[in-house]
């Protein structure tokens, strides 16, 4: 099966606020978008998945113009918080990587 790195040409996260994080996942070009954007590995089910957190509580939105789907999940933790250890939430893409898609 396919991994989300053979459908995407670059993958980040960052912060959406003190509440959020965002993942953008960039595709190469409008054609690569769209054979992709609706299979089931790029769910908010099976996104939320990865990171544990609730599908209820997720944002998927797409945004065709960039070739991009962005994910916005709740942190587990505020920013800066204690105990929290990513501050800019730029490693959280990580676990995406392997995920099939």
């Amino acid at each position: 099966m396919a991994k989300l790195t053979d459908a995407c040409s670059h993958v980040r996260s960052k912060n959406a606020g003190p509440f959020w994080i965002t993942i953008d996942l960039f595709f190469d070009g409008h054609d690569t978008f769209a054979a992709w954007k609706d299979r089931p590995g790029f769910s908010v089910e099976a996104l939320a998945g990865v990171f544990g957190v609730a599908p209820s509580l997720t944002r998927r939105i797409e945004a065709p113009e960039l070739a991009v789907i962005k994910f916005s999940y709740p942190r587990a933790l505020p920013q800066g918080g204690v105990g929290e250890r990513d501050m800019h939430s730029g490693q959280q893409y990580v676990l995406l990587l392997d995920h099939e898609v």
